[in-house]
């Protein structure tokens, strides 16, 4: 290189062919042509000022689009990268920028370029000695491509509502938008400082009417009207690739621990990470294993259409310090893929800031014990949320009510941890085959909290089931199918809060001694499995409960009677064996009335263990087809007082003492029992 810089110039036009940068064959070289007319600034590579001529006259590098760092004089770490990087970033000659070696960056680095792929060829790229990072910047990454963003954006305020999964907004002037623009819309904000159900990067498919456009985005959220919505006008960074690099974070490290939360961490200024993007579209990164990041290894802001796939972080210096130690945050974005991707003693794997309409497949994150959680979102109105076939810990909506603590639509699938947390104001929730394995080291409970706002939940297993209710936003049902927890004794299944049906189909529960329904609202019990123990407490229930089939052995049925109550049971259930109260079902000593109905089902027990206890307050009891084998009837005539009545037939008895029946009459009658 350096003796075609010597040469003497040429005529206009002539090619050389360079062997290489120091030596001939060392990956260096390439063709080279003569422009006499060009007065471009050298940048040692791809454009050649000579040693001998003053003024006009380049030596101009001839490729095909590809071109790597070895023809800048970059043949390792020993040599800094950052200028041969500026250079090929900025050429728009170049649409492919390829390393050969192992890199050292030095600077920090923002392009505004588009269609461009940079393949570091799965070399180590450190930072050793980079400048010094700006105060809660995580965008001051080795590489950061921005889009242009307008000055000034457009408020209109809307005088008709939006609905939800509506394209169509309405603006001041559709003429004012052109089809295939970007634009970032958000709305004003609720009561919490960050809360907005709407930010978004969108595109203009459609002016509709004077005062309408469509856009490449169906709402997750609907709008009264009222509402302030401004239009932001966008150039986005389009089609960038980042891919394959072993990364190595800057330090050294300081010590930082929980405790010094949220005092800052001197790592964030000296710390490093790979790759940032803000206001870009088809913005994708692969393959990027990086140790000892600070800031997230990809951050993500008003990024739409984009995919992180096969990408890993290890051991960051920090998993307590916001921001810090995640493989990858996402704000503000659209239609995102995150795959294959694994971390390990780090905070956060995925997190997710109003984001919609977003996969996460088959990614992994251990070492979760003492950090964040790999699966996360802030509840900043997030919605349409897939995750499929991942393991670790999981933590929704959960950030505070700063940012809504809201999402719509997740759901989780094949998924294993030791702790769930979903009990915000989470709506349509769909959890299909989650696995929660309790951990000593973390939570020896095995949490699971859900929200029962349109929740649906299958095959899942679990040990310490809680089902609380923030929100009220669903039509759905809440159904849980097919399910098994086996939480130890006394637990709250239902939380006081829920006053909505929730029904537990086909589930098992192996150890249901104490457990707790305090909802109010309807709890479905459908050809459940559920075991308690001879010495422990039945299941209590504040609110109504419908049994259909299933199997309840050494547990029962309490009706705390703290308001009217009613217990049905029937489809063919069996319940059986005995309890520490000595009655399957009773009642508790609230002022309620309670109304038993009691029809095709089969309660066997023994001496000493009542199959109905009911010795004071106001009741309203029948049995009709029922099958009692052992024990006694306990229906004290107390019981059956003004406002209650007794209605015993058709049943049979088999074995069964009666304890203190009251004597049949206008409100009480035994008709005919068959006792074999």
């Amino acid at each position: 290189m350096a003796e075609l810089r010597g040469a003497a110039a040429p005529p206009d036009g002539v090619v050389a062919l360079v062997g290489g940068y120091r030596k001939v064959g060392d990956g260096g070289g390439g063709a080279y042509r003569w422009d006499a007319g060009s007065g471009a600034d050298g940048n040692g590579g791809t454009v050649l000022e000579p040693l001998r001529t003053k003024g006009k006259g380049r030596w101009v590098a001839l490729h095909d689009g590809t071109v790597d760092f070895r023809r800048f004089g970059v043949f390792g770490a020993d040599t800094a990268a950052d200028d041969a990087l500026d250079a090929l970033v900025r050429d728009p000659a170049v649409a492919r920028v390829v390393a050969r070696t192992a890199l050292n960056f030095t600077r920090r680095h923002t392009f505004g370029r588009s269609g461009i792929d940079l393949d570091f060829g799965g070399h180590r790229v450190t930072t050793e000695g980079i400048e010094r990072n700006t105060h809660d910047n995580p965008f001051g990454a080795v590489l950061y491509f921005r889009g242009t963003v307008a000055a000034k954006g457009t408020d209109v305020t809307t005088t008709e509502p939006i609905a939800e999964l509506s394209d169509v907004f309405p603006v001041a002037d559709s003429g004012a938008f052109t089809v295939g623009d970007w634009y970032t819309v958000e709305v004003n904000r609720l009561a919490g400082t960050y809360e907005r159900e709407l930010q978004k990067l969108v595109r203009v498919t459609e002016i509709v009417d004077g005062t309408h456009i469509r856009v490449n985005y169906q709402n997750g959220w609907g709008f009264a009207a009222g509402r302030t919505f401004t239009w932001t006008r966008v150039a986005p960074v389009q089609d960038v690739t980042v891919r394959n690099m072993v990364f190595v974070g800057s330090g050294p490290f300081t010590e930082y621990g929980e405790s010094d939360w949220p005092k800052p961490d001197p790592d964030e200024y000296t710390g490093s990470h790979p790759v940032a993007f803000e206001y870009a579209v088809r913005a994708d990164v692969a393959d990027i294993q990086a140790t000892g990041t600070f800031w997230p290894v990809v951050m993500r802001r008003w990024c739409t259409f984009f995919r992180t796939a096969r990408c890993s972080l290890k051991n960051p210096p920090t998993v307590f310090y916001g921001g810090a130690g995640y493989l990858t945050q996402n704000i503000y974005c659209l239609y995102g893929h995150v795959e294959d991707c694994h971390t390990s003693n780090a905070r956060h794997l995925c997190d997710f800031v109003n984001a919609g309409y977003c996969y996460v497949t088959n990614c992994h994150g251990d070492g979760d014990d003492a950090g964040g959680n790999p699966f996360t979102t802030h509840g900043q109105y997030e919605h349409d949320i897939v995750y499929t076939g991942c393991s670790g810990l999981m933590d929704i909506a959960n950030s505070g009510a700063d940012w809504g603590q809201s999402a719509k639509r997740f759901t989780i699938r094949r998924h294993v941890l030791s702790w769930l947390t979903v009990s915000t104001r989470i709506t349509d929730l769909t959890l299909e085959d989650v696995r929660v394995v309790a951990r000593d080291t973390f939570d020896p409970r095995g949490t699971f909290v859900v929200n029962a706002d349109g929740l649906q939940m299958r095959g899942c297993v679990g040990r310490t089931l809680a089902v609380a209710k923030t929100s009220s936003r669903s039509s759905r049902p809440n159904v849980i199918s097919g399910c098994t927890f086996d939480t130890a004794s006394a637990n709250v299944v239902v939380q006081t809060p829920v006053n909505v049906p929730v029904h537990f189909d086909r589930c098992v529960f192996p150890d249901a001694s104490g457990f707790e329904f305090h909802g109010t609202g309807t709890v479905y019990l459908t050809d459940c499995t559920v075991t308690g123990t001879a010495k422990g407490a039945p299941m209590s229930f504040a609110g109504d409960v419908v049994v259909r089939g299933g199997t309840y052995t050494d547990t029962g049925f309490v009706l705390t009677a703290a308001r009217d109550q009613r217990l049905s049971i029937g489809g063919g259930a069996t319940l059986s064996g005995t309890n520490a109260t000595g009655a399957l079902v009773s009642r508790g000593t609230g002022s309620g009335t309670v109304s038993v109905a009691l029809s095709t089902y089969d309660s066997r027990t023994v001496a000493g263990t009542a199959h109905v206890a009911l010795s004071a307050g106001t009741n309203r009891y029948t049995a009709v087809g029922a099958r009692f084998s052992g024990g006694s009837l306990a229906l004290a005539p107390a019981a059956f007082g003004a406002g209650s009545y007794l209605l015993h037939a058709g049943c049979v008895e088999d074995d069964v003492a009666r304890h203190a029946f009251p004597p049949d009459g206008e409100r009480v009658h035994t008709g005919t029992t068959l006792t074999p």
